[in-house]
């Protein structure tokens, strides 16, 4: 029923940079939050940045001042702008759609995810 599907990802050098899209169907976006999250092997998923329906954001420590999360509801899009990359940035990077129902119970949609690798 809703489907959400990311882009931008690929190989970069550390210092470059990249702008990842997330491309969602359905009729929820613009009433769910969204967020990035990441997983590298051997480590457990974390939250990168989000985006709540008003539009207030928040960012893990590790990439305040580096990345921009932002959303465009007319588009249903939302998108993570990243800069001056790090290798530890390297992850499998996926778009999350959150909503809280009316009742209290919740729901939660992800996409397949991609690659961002950082090197020389």
């Amino acid at each position: 029923q809703v489907q959400l599907v990311e882009s931008g990802g690929g190989l970069v050098q550390p210092g470059g940079s990249l702008r990842l899209s997330c491309a969602s169907s359905g009729s929820i976006f613009s009433i769910s939050a969204m967020a990035w999250y990441r997983q590298a092997p051997g480590k457990q998923r974390e939250l990168v940045a989000g985006i709540t329906s008003g539009g207030r954001t928040n960012y893990a420590d590790s990439v305040k001042g580096r990345f921009t999360i932002s959303r465009d509801d007319a588009k249903k899009m939302g998108y993570l702008e990243m800069n001056s990359l790090k290798p530890e940035d390297t992850a499998v990077y996926y778009c999350n759609l959150h909503r809280t129902r009316p009742w209290g119970d919740s729901e939660d949609y992800w996409g397949q995810g991609t690659q961002v690798t950082v090197s020389s």
